[in-house]
């Protein structure tokens, strides 16, 4: 079982609705809405072999800063936990979670620590967003384009080793601004894409009344990549941080945002691919048995 299957067990004890988006919503007063999301990254898992503490602290952040983008929002304020395995390793991990912050208009403003066997963080980030400008993955229409805010499958192609995408691999970038700038624009729909193109599609499947159909010649795909096995990772690759987005025909472009139309939003439910089913494949957490 995955992630996703997990999330269907949730949804009987917590209203399901709650889970269908990357963040919470909360009111909050003066007009405004309190966003909020955690995540949990383990090193065996999470980290890849080479990472320095300061991108490891980076990383922490930016997952969840990624999450706040998706909907929307200006970015608030960072709590992080750590477990931590060494104590020699605290300054840098603190040191990059607080320039991740402050390179993105966030502030890390405390958590908690404690001793763990193997080194595991979790990061909260709050940010905000007036009603009329927070953007769910519910919201898409039939006619609407697909678009995407940058490469995709670069995290992948490093792991791959093409050592050009390192950087991209081991210190990514939330796309804070263009998820404000989108999400005044008015786009339908809207998530981000860590866990990868394929997934993230069925993703907004699941919570849309609609079917979404996308040309892969039209991917923006890694650089230095042979073009199938570039093709491959775009659309199945984890570790990449885009927004993965619906919008009214004609909304694009939108200043301050480099997007690429991947697609469009159709009536029937299905996801395609070149007009075929798209395999549902990604990066997904999941159990034996």
């Amino acid at each position: 079982m995955d992630e996703r299957g997990l999330h269907r067990l949730i949804g009987t004890i917590i209203d399901p609705e709650r889970l269908e988006d990357d963040c919470a919503v909360i009111p909050c007063g003066n007009g405004l809405l309190l966003v909020a999301s955690t995540d949990m990254l383990h090193e065996i898992t999470d980290f890849p072999a080479g990472m320095t503490d300061w991108q490891i602290g980076w990383m922490a952040v930016a997952v969840t800063l990624s999450d706040l983008a998706s909907m929307g929002a200006t970015p608030g304020q960072v709590l992080l936990a750590v477990g931590l395995d060494r104590p020699e390793r605290l300054s840098g991990i603190m040191v990059g979670a607080r320039d991740c912050c402050t390179m993105f208009g966030a502030e890390l403003v405390g958590g908690d620590l404690d001793a763990h066997q193997e080194l595991t963080l979790v990061s909260t980030g709050l940010g905000t967003v007036s009603p009329e400008h927070l953007v769910r993955r519910r919201g898409a229409r039939p006619g609407d384009i697909i678009a995407v805010t940058g490469p995709l499958g670069e995290a992948e192609a490093a792991l791959a080793g093409y050592d050009q995408h390192r950087k991209e691999l081991l210190e990514p970038q939330p796309r804070m601004k263009e998820g404000e700038i989108l999400g005044r624009a008015g786009v339908s729909a809207m998530m981000d894409i860590s866990d990868g193109l394929a997934v993230s599609l069925y993703d907004l499947f699941a919570v849309n009344d609609c079917g979404f159909s996308i040309d892969t010649t039209r991917l923006p795909l890694p650089a230095g990549v042979p073009e199938d096995e570039a093709r491959e990772l775009a659309l199945y690759g984890g570790g990449d941080f885009e927004l993965l987005f619906s919008a009214p025909p004609g909304l694009l472009p939108v200043s301050g945002v480099r997007a690429h139309v991947i697609g469009e939003v159709i009536p029937e439910r299905v996801v395609l691919a070149d007009g075929e089913p798209l395999e549902r494949r990604g990066y997904l957490h999941a159990w034996d048995g």
